[in-house]
């Protein structure tokens, strides 16, 4: 069997957030396919967002590439700029 698993971003974060709005933007520039999760519509809390990652999350974003945790909005740009996925 064929595997046609896309190569996809998870942001977990809210609307008053601008880090989050950040990061949507950037994927959005450089046509990089991305999942949004607004924490407060999905009634996500800090702990199930801790279960999550594997450790205390008090802030957004937090932003996954597949399964793997990435960080936070500065972690997603290091990420971005060390694959060459941005200029």
């Amino acid at each position: 069997m064929i595997d046609n698993k896309i190569d996809i971003f998870t942001i977990y974060g809210h609307q008053a957030c601008g880090f989050c709005r950040q990061a949507k933007t950037v994927l959005q520039a450089n046509l990089i396919q991305f999942d949004y999760i607004d924490i407060h519509t999905e009634n996500i809390n800090p702990d199930d967002l801790a279960q999550k990652i594997g450790k205390p999350a008090n802030t957004v974003p937090q932003i996954f590439y597949n399964n793997s945790y990435i960080g936070g909005y500065q972690e997603l740009m290091k990420y971005l700029r060390d694959k060459n996925m941005i200029n």
